[in-house]
């Protein structure tokens, strides 16, 4: 290009650029006021109530709820014996508190309305190519990768090779896995014990070296070495949950900050060390060095299976960073969830002895002094009772949301595309019209018959979710559960510390803020 013709092309870009300008603020008119306007008049249309779309920018809404959160987050609450439910403070919460079921509240530019009917919410969950999950933040990620995100062909075609993996059968030669390192915590608080046979242990921290080993060993069988190295590397993730309050600044996510840069460079050494650890564990597999059967292994052999099926297609089975990512997801959801259950399952038991007592007698009656087997966990009707109610009133996530990419009928309601659903497991899990007048109350007594009787048929209780979507996981969650708070009764009796501050909140998943300090007393 000769530089007679430079100034030509300067004036097509100017004129390029000045013409984009009124398009983009024409659609950021669209996105910013108009389209949130016409969904809102359209759910009022309806009976729905929640606060005006100018209202929720005038107060900046998630920077609101983050400043009322903080200071009931700063006050311990009393967790009395009638009363064990968590008092939660969420977007979900405030808006039914305020405005009552029939309701929604604004994310941003969404509105989100408040399914709190069993039957709607089945719909919800049952008809997953109609309601879909929303699209995730862009730092989100980082955090829920693998199956978690993917809808239709793909979530479908990923179930298929994963499922396998958490078969009862295959989770069962887990069993020696799962013993010998709760024996390793045992042992190692027996080694704080006094002269009295007691010491004060935080179980919430058992996380760090239990949940974690487990999952570690029983999924990946990577050294010790390793685990640390991962646990450490997602301790720092969860750092990308501080940035969540900025999620609804306009173009905020456009922005390089340090946190983007930090969550990169800290997923680019996630994903190294477990693109590593997977090719040691194919070569063992591949060369049959090795019989142990960890999740890892299982998946792999899941996954060559699905591509052996169907050689033509390049879609059969998953790449090799799809199964890195399985392999996250694993990680952060297996030890986080399994801790939190056992958290708050001790803390409960902790308040009530008389519940800690019948489970104690159940697993010595089933077990006596010996390890678990999986013919006996079947057996423990109490355990289970306990584990449930524990999971009623804590389950690990509070509230699953849904998108709406078409227009749609939802029991009586004509919702458009945009809107956006919320069911609030914590609020329908404590609903008294659902679960009489003690639904608040630690009552394992309720699930004496099964979970189908407690709920009477209906879609109410669903702490893994409901439905084709429901958590994978959750036998390995339970079966962990079982084991380990098995031979902590054979081992120690507890009780709450009075040190312990009742402060609930949700970090991944719903956990005490402050730990969970517990009395041992050596049996």
């Amino acid at each position: 290009m000769d530089a007679s013709s430079t100034p030509g092309a300067i004036w097509v870009v100017q004129t390029m650029v000045l013409a984009a300008i009124p398009l983009w603020a024409c659609h950021m008119v669209n996105t910013l006021w108009l389209t949130p306007i016409t969904l809102e008049r359209h759910l009022k249309a309806q009976g729905l109530l929640g606060d005006p779309y100018c209202l929720s920018l005038l107060l900046s809404c998630p920077t609101y709820m983050l400043k009322l959160q903080k200071e009931l987050l700063s006050k311990s609450m009393d967790l009395s014996k009638d009363d064990a439910a968590p008092p939660i403070f969420s977007l979900g919460h405030l808006t039914v508190h305020k405005y009552g079921t029939n309701s929604f509240a604004w994310e941003g530019t969404a509105p989100k309305v408040i399914i709190t009917d069993p039957d709607e919410g089945e719909e919800v969950f049952n008809k997953i190519q109609d309601f879909p999950k929303p699209i995730l933040l862009p730092i989100i990620k980082y955090i829920t990768v693998g199956l978690f995100p993917y809808e239709g062909d793909k979530w479908a075609q990923h179930g298929k090779i994963i499922v396998p993996a958490f078969h009862l059968e295959r989770l069962s030669c887990m069993l020696p896995s799962f013993s010998h390192i709760c024996h390793d915590l045992i042992d190692k608080w027996k080694g704080l014990l006094s002269s009295d046979g007691t010491c004060d242990v935080d179980v919430w921290t058992v996380r760090i070296y239990l949940t974690c080993d487990v999952i570690s060993r029983t999924a990946f069988y990577s050294g010790y070495a390793e685990r640390a190295k991962i646990d450490d590397l997602l301790k720092m993730q969860g750092y990308a949950l501080m940035t969540a309050r900025y999620a609804h600044i306009t173009l905020w996510w456009l922005l390089q900050s340090t946190t983007h840069r930090r969550m990169i460079v800290i997923d680019t050494c996630i994903r190294d060390s477990h693109e590593s650890n997977m090719r040691k564990r194919a070569k063992e597999l591949w060369s049959d060095q090795t019989t142990d059967d960890d999740l890892l292994r299982i998946l792999l052999q899941s996954n060559h299976i699905e591509n052996k099926g169907d050689e033509n297609s390049k879609s059969a089975g998953m790449t090799t960073q799809e199964v890195m990512e399985e392999c996250k997801l694993f990680y952060l959801a297996g030890q986080e969830t399994t801790a939190a259950l056992l958290a708050w399952t001790m803390v409960l038991l902790g308040k009530h002895p008389e519940w800690q007592a019948r489970a104690r007698q159940e697993v010595l009656q089933v077990f006596g002094n010996q390890n678990p087997n999986f013919e006996g966990l079947g057996r423990l009707k109490i355990v289970t009772m306990i584990l449930y109610e524990v999971l009623r009133l804590y389950p690990p996530g509070i509230y699953l949301t849904r998108a709406l990419q078409k227009d749609l009928k939802l029991g009586n309601l004509l919702l458009p595309a945009g809107v956006q659903v919320s069911v609030p497991i914590l609020l329908i899990h404590h609903d008294e019209g659902i679960w009489g007048n003690d639904a608040k109350e630690f009552n394992p007594e309720r699930f004496a018959e099964g979970i189908a009787k407690a709920t009477k048929g209906q879609v109410c209780y669903f702490p893994f979710g409901w439905g084709p979507r429901i958590c994978v996981g959750q036998n390995f969650v339970l079966l962990e559960a079982k084991i380990v708070l098995s031979l902590l009764l054979q081992n120690f009796s507890f009780e709450l510390s009075p040190s312990y501050a009742h402060v609930p909140t949700t970090v991944l998943t719903l956990q005490p803020k402050h730990g969970a300090p517990i009395i041992l007393h050596k049996l």
